[in-house]
């Protein structure tokens, strides 16, 4: 019993000096440290308006994306807001800011009815409300009740006025509860002097950054764009997820979004001190993009291409012809030098390079270098050995030719020729090794992935990894026949989009390398820089002396084959011409009526240490067997535009 006293007494000394040093703690030795603890449990921080992002430049510095200050009125709610206050706040800016009756949607005109009539609850029949008192019904649901018995009736009692302060109601209301809400944009001083003069809680006059374009609607669709009111719904939950503030200015899509992360900058930090802000850390603007864009050759390219469209609409047959696309880049890194995408109306254009990660065409005989990629690597050419140049005749198929006769060909001079029968034999003998004149190949699924596996480790059939969001690749058949298998071999099947016709130009220039496409060279960080390093995503499996026969294939298409007037044979170059048979749907009901002609170019230069690569393509170009040749003339141009120091 003693030394059970005896050790509670200790227990019990210990605890009063515990107490004792807490005490003398708390009140002497830390006693600031403590005072500036508690003062800071009763501060709020709330961000600023969005600070600026970083620029987005060329790669010798030159800005193609900045940002514009501009007037703006901004709310920023007090401790003494209330629904009742923001009312009034809301029908005193409305008669001075300018009305859009499309933003004052019904939805929000609810909204702004609840909020000023006192007599909603009488929308609620007694039974929902007894459901509600036995939790059958909770606050969300009576919301929703009422929401959906404000009738168009109830909300014909507002006019113009009353429907503009119901979007500024929202505005007000809208977010997350202490942080900035930018009210207006572009305001003019005696707009700003009128609003200041109300003396409104938490109104204030700011400075808000809305994208400025130097190049005007050049390359405008790549670079993306930004949200104007805060972070859109449908990117709420992507950006909760990064830890943003929802009333942060975010990139959208594309480049803006893609480097969302680096670009946008760091809002100011206030500290609510009796209702009222405190700057406590001032907004830093966001790092600046470098892409690999050369703006100077992206316009020249953009010239050409713009004469030889116009010149092209004056041709025959081009009735159905109304855009193509120009990718310039560097094969080695995947790094984009430059990247048009243009749509004729008349003499108008209209820029949608942005569709070349989404928008997919059948390419013709571009692909051949993918394609007879698959008779080296299944041992079906035998080199030095030719054939005569001929037609395939399939059982059930109309006989399939070259597009004129070409004599006796190897790999290379089928190649340089565009030689269709080669390509027909070798798919013949990967199906039916014992092919004969009209047999039936005998076709399967796993002939054609052959052919996909081969074509997709080009980048031709898979996603190219360029550093965009959403990319979607071209569309793969789903039929197998022996008939398909052989319009596979010669790019007459399945479609590509631009960026997989660059990746797979690419490949070849590096000797059987895929590496993804980019547009980032670098970002420039405080203190440090992230500089493009190529990724690397495959190699294509075939030796690298076939590769080469390959590459020696496509030098001789512009030596002296079907590419020879696409360069001046001043810097030795290897390339691939391509047409395709094309259908159209004319009148809108959906089905393919009218045959066209479409046209592909690819090509890279000098061969023996490739610097640049091209691919040019023209979707329906003519028709009824006659094609302006605009991919030619246009290469030509861009052949000297690059090398004409050389």
């Amino acid at each position: 019993m003693k030394k059970r006293r005896t050790f509670i007494m200790i227990l019990l000394l210990l605890f009063f000096l515990i107490s004792i040093h807490t005490i003398v703690d708390i009140c002497i030795i830390n006693k600031d440290a403590y005072v500036e603890l508690y003062e800071s449990s009763k501060n709020r921080y709330v961000l600023g308006s969005s600070a600026p992002r970083g620029r987005i430049l060329d790669v010798n510095g030159k800005v193609l994306v900045d940002n514009i200050g501009i007037k703006s009125i901004v709310y920023n709610r007090t401790d003494s807001s209330s629904i009742k206050n923001e009312v009034e706040i809301a029908r005193k800016l409305s008669p001075l800011l300018p009305f859009d009756e499309k933003l004052a949607t019904v939805y929000r005109q609810k909204t702004f009815y609840l909020a000023t009539h006192d007599d909603t609850d009488d929308l609620i029949t007694k039974e929902e409300w007894q459901l509600k008192s036995e939790r059958k019904l909770n606050s969300d649901d009576i919301l929703s009740l009422k929401y959906e018995r404000i009738t168009p009736e109830m909300l014909s009692e507002f006019d113009s006025e009353e429907k503009n302060a119901s979007y500024i109601y929202y505005l007000l209301s809208n977010g997350y509860y202490y942080d900035d809400k930018v009210i207006a944009k572009d305001v003019s001083d005696e707009t700003v002097v009128s609003i200041i003069d109300l003396g409104l809680p938490g109104i204030r006059a700011s400075l808000t950054w809305e994208r400025t374009y130097p190049y005007g609607e050049t390359l405008k669709t790549l670079f993306g764009s930004v949200s104007t009111n805060g972070v859109p719904k449908e990117y709420k939950e992507y950006y909760e997820e990064k830890g943003i503030n929802q009333n942060s200015t975010v990139g959208i899509s594309f480049l803006e979004l893609e480097y969302d992360e680096y670009l946008r900058g760091k809002d100011a930090v206030y500290k609510l001190s009796k209702g009222k802000p405190i700057l406590v850390e001032e907004e830093s603007p966001g790092n600046d993009l470098y892409l690999s864009i050369d703006i100077d050759k992206q316009l020249a390219i953009e010239n050409i291409l713009k004469t030889e469209m116009l010149n092209a609409k004056k041709a025959p047959r081009s009735d159905f012809y109304n855009h193509s696309y120009v990718i310039v880049g560097h094969p080695k890194t995947g790094e984009i030098v430059a990247a048009v995408g243009l749509q004729i109306n008349k003499d108008h254009f209209v820029d949608i390079t942005a569709n070349m990660i989404h928008s997919s065409y059948t390419v013709g005989s571009i692909v051949k270098a993918a394609t007879i990629s698959v008779g080296h690597q299944q041992n079906l050419i035998k080199e030095g050995s030719k054939v005569l140049d001929s037609c395939i005749k399939v059982y059930g198929v109309t006989k399939k030719c070259s597009w004129t006769s070409l004599g006796w060909l190897d790999d290379i001079r089928a190649l340089a020729q565009s030689s269709n029968y080669y390509q027909f034999l070798i798919a013949a003998r990967l199906a039916n090794p014992n092919y004969t004149w009209n047999a039936k190949l005998g076709a399967k699924k796993e002939h054609f992935d052959i052919y996909r596996n081969m074509l997709s480790s080009y980048g031709l059939g898979a996603k190219t990894e360029i550093d965009l969001p959403g990319e979607q690749k071209g569309i793969t058949g789903k039929t197998v026949s022996d008939d398909l298998l052989l319009n596979l071999a010669i790019g007459q099947y399945d479609t590509y989009t631009p960026i997989e016709v660059f990746q797979y130009i690419n490949t070849v220039a590096s000797g059987g390398v895929r590496t993804a496409p980019s547009l980032m060279k670098k970002i420039v960080l405080s203190g440090k820089t992230i500089e493009h390093t190529p990724k690397v995503l495959n190699t294509v499996d075939l030796s690298p002396e076939k590769i080469a026969r390959v590459q020696k294939g496509l030098k001789a298409v512009i030596d002296g084959g079907t590419g020879y007037s696409y360069t001046n044979h001043k810097i030795s170059a290897a390339g691939k011409t391509g047409t395709s048979e094309t259908f159209i749907d004319t009148n809108g009901d959906g089905l393919m009526d009218t045959a066209t002609t479409s046209t592909a170019f690819i090509m890279y230069a000098p061969f023996d240490d490739p610097e640049y690569s091209v691919v040019i393509m023209s979707p329906n170009i003519g028709y009824k067997g006659y094609k302006y040749s605009i991919n030619s003339r246009v290469n030509r141009k861009i052949f000297e535009l690059l090398f004409e120091n050389s």
